[in-house]
């Protein structure tokens, strides 16, 4: 049986991939690459000979039971087209298949642009959480981020330049004007981030217009925006009358007002 090897791989400069990850590559009997273009360019810069075949989110369920069946004699490395599979691109359903069928899965670490945008952005790294692409419909992205509006972290988030300008309005909508840092082609020739607020961001990108790929950096929730009691136990009785069980109801107030979850649960048995 083969070991599924899951390999972080550059996100920009070509410079930024471990020893360890160009060793296995090179040893591996086949690499799944969400993008076999990029993939090759990677492999042609360190003379890696390894056969590849593609694994996009278009074909990943048919492509993992032929995957499945090179891993139960040889060890296949899984790359996504930049940083680590599974971070808002494919792999984790042939993760998922391969420990199911007891095949060893090792990660072999490696850049990550989220992780990379949040150490730059000035911003507050001890809490953060990751919501990867929000949704594209307008209401399902402001239902999205009304749901951790009330979390004190610190909110990354993945956009492209088309909808970069909507999603940075509808954060500053729904969350205020927070501090924001817009992190674009992070380690590649023109890398840029700027730092500032949402509203200030969205005048940036009237006289910058968007281009690459970006990561915005949102600061959470400031600590007065935390709820006082009244609050809580008006919204609680709302949504406990819309039928939501009391964990239901705890769970979805503890989102939006800033409150943990235990908190709001104990105020539905008082």
């Amino acid at each position: 049986m083969g070991t599924l090897y899951v390999v972080g791989t550059p996100i920009g400069n070509l410079e930024d991939i471990t020893f360890r990850a160009v060793r296995i590559l090179g040893e591996v009997a086949l690499i799944a690459a969400e993008d076999t273009r990029k993939a090759r360019i990677l492999l042609g810069h360190y003379g890696i000979k390894t056969p590849v075949t593609s694994f996009f989110e278009a074909n990943e369920r048919r492509k993992t039971d032929v995957i499945l069946a090179t891993l139960a004699e040889s060890d296949v490395a899984l790359i996504s087209e930049a940083g680590m599979p599974g971070i808002s691109d494919p792999g984790y359903p042939l993760v998922r298949a391969a420990i199911k069928r007891d095949i060893p899965v090792v990660p072999v670490p490696g850049p990550s642009a989220h992780t990379t945008a949040l150490v730059a952005s000035g911003l507050p790294t001890d809490r953060f959480l990751f919501l990867g692409f929000l949704p594209r419909k307008a209401a399902e992205q402001r239902a999205t981020l009304a749901e951790v509006a009330g979390i004190r972290a610190t909110l990354l988030v993945y956009e492209s330049p088309r909808r970069v300008r909507a999603t940075l309005a509808n954060a500053l909508a729904v969350l205020g004007n927070r501090p924001v840092a817009l992190c674009r082609e992070l380690t590649k020739l023109y890398a840029e981030i700027w730092r500032g607020d949402l509203e200030g961001a969205l005048a940036q990108l009237e006289e910058v217009p968007p281009r690459g790929e970006y990561t915005l950096v949102i600061g959470g929730a400031p600590e007065e925006s935390r709820w006082d009691e009244a609050q809580v136990r008006a919204a609680l009785a709302e949504t406990l009358a819309q039928g939501h069980s009391r964990s239901q109801a705890a769970r979805e107030v503890a989102q939006r007002s800033g409150w943990h979850r235990r908190e709001v649960y104990e105020l539905t048995l008082s």
